[in-house]
């Protein structure tokens, strides 16, 4: 009888909890902390109702509703929710009303103490702080069980059923607990997603607007820098290493602005069949000077041939982005290491760093516009790369330690025929040569 009194409490619990999700997840009243309270308050109140009563005491689940709001709603809900219990308690009566008092005060003072730090804690976290909070008022009411039954002369020691009763009230409360408390997470998360969703809809046509205007921006620019190419032969003196400023800003203008355009709408202008192999050949040959100078050791494995049907010129700017972020993060003396692998499906290239790593949250957060963690930089390479390796089909994913570096793994859909065709062009040469 206990299990089945416990688990419709359990459901009494829940209530509250699925009323904000489903009836008011949009309304402002979900959100109010006098209306959470009351929720909860009258969940606590039908919980005290429905109790079990054995040993000369109440078996019920009153507090987990005194928690939940003084975590979730704050500590006006948990106030309320108090005086409910209070209510509810002197309405109910019985010989232990004084114990019944003495457990809701103690029972509300650790969550009362501890609820403006609930808030600093990961969703995961809360939820597993929620269920060890939990256990106070269960060791609460324990204490307060053992002190009655100690001045009322109920023999404790030795009491077999009233020790199941305590297992049984204390797993039930904790899958009560864990149960209300993820599904006030999973609210959470909701809310969070539906507003991350109306604001990259938001981000998404301020987008397109600013794409259109930076491609009718570039048209101009390119007329400007074409007439400044051809004054620059016919001027001579100080105002030639003006033209030579001024058309070196041009082109920085002309490059941001080509770097948003293939970040808007990344297009592959020219596709052909290539090998990766020699694509990351170009890019170490290229970026090995510069690695140099940086002080950083660049080594590239490349042992098999990878062939993709793909813009050429795309792959190499997506490559030599994150290669180049991999040495700007990566202090002198640090090393860069490119590895290729090639199997039945797709191509992966890892590219990994000794540098300064990057969190959780700095990771979450790759590939938005504008985040960069370099002290100049507006972010725009990475975002574009990962758009270019999108818009081919392949995927792109970091894993760091801070302080340890950071693992870039870029996979790529392999091209069969272009392979076939290239081992049967390999098999006709070495006929020839046989």
């Amino acid at each position: 009888m206990l299990i089945e009194k416990l688990l419709l409490h359990v459901l009494i619990i829940l209530a509250p909890v699925l009323i904000q999700t489903s009836l008011l997840e949009n309304h402002r009243l979900g959100k109010s902390p006098v209306f959470i309270g009351v929720l909860h308050g009258i969940a606590a109140f039908m919980c005290l109702i429905f109790a079990f009563e054995s040993f000369g005491l109440y078996w019920d689940f009153r507090y987990i509703p005194l928690v939940l709001s003084m975590l979730y709603g704050g500590r006006k809900a948990g106030g309320i929710v108090f005086m409910f219990i209070l209510a509810a308690r002197i309405i109910h009566g019985g010989d232990a009303i004084l114990f019944g008092f003495i457990s809701a005060f103690l029972a509300g003072v650790l969550p009362f103490l501890i609820s403006n730090r609930f808030w600093s804690f990961p969703p995961r976290k809360r939820v597993t702080f929620a269920v060890l909070l939990g256990f106070w008022p269960a060791l609460v009411m324990l204490g307060i069980l053992l002190s009655f039954a100690f001045l009322s002369g109920v023999p404790v020691s030795g009491n077999r059923e009233m020790g199941i009763y305590v297992l049984i009230f204390g797993g039930i409360q904790v899958l009560g607990v864990g149960l209300a408390a993820q599904l006030n997470e999973w609210m959470i998360e909701k809310k969070i997603m539906r507003e991350e969703i109306m604001k990259s809809e938001k981000l998404n046509t301020l987008g397109e607007l600013a794409a259109s205007i930076a491609h009718e921006v570039r048209n101009p620019l390119t007329v400007v820098k074409g007439f400044l190419q051809l004054m620059k032969k016919q001027v001579k003196g100080d105002h030639e290493e003006y033209l030579k400023i001024v058309l070196s800003e041009l082109g920085r203008a002309e490059d941001i602005i080509n770097d948003y355009l293939n970040f808007a709408k990344p297009e592959l202008e020219k596709v052909e069949k290539i090998n990766v192999k020699e694509v990351l050949s170009d890019v170490t040959v290229l970026l090995n000077a510069y690695a140099l100078k940086e002080g950083v050791y660049l080594e590239a494995d490349l042992k098999e041939d990878g062939y993709l049907l793909t813009d050429r010129n795309k792959l190499k700017q997506a490559f030599v982005n994150i290669i180049k972020n991999a040495i700007e993060a990566t202090p002198p003396q640090g090393s860069v290491t490119i590895h290729l692998e090639v199997t039945h499906t797709q191509v992966i290239i890892t590219i990994t760093d000794t540098g300064k790593g990057m969190t959780k949250e700095q990771i979450a957060r790759i590939g938005t516009l504008f985040f960069t963690t370099k002290d100049q930089g507006t972010g725009l390479g990475t975002s574009v790369s990962m758009r270019i390796i999108a818009a081919m089909g392949g995927h792109v994913h970091y894993s760091s330690i801070v302080n340890r570096g950071t693992v870039a793994t870029i996979s790529l859909p392999l091209n069969q025929s272009a392979k076939f065709d290239s081992n049967l062009e390999n098999a006709y040469m070495n006929n020839q040569n046989a």
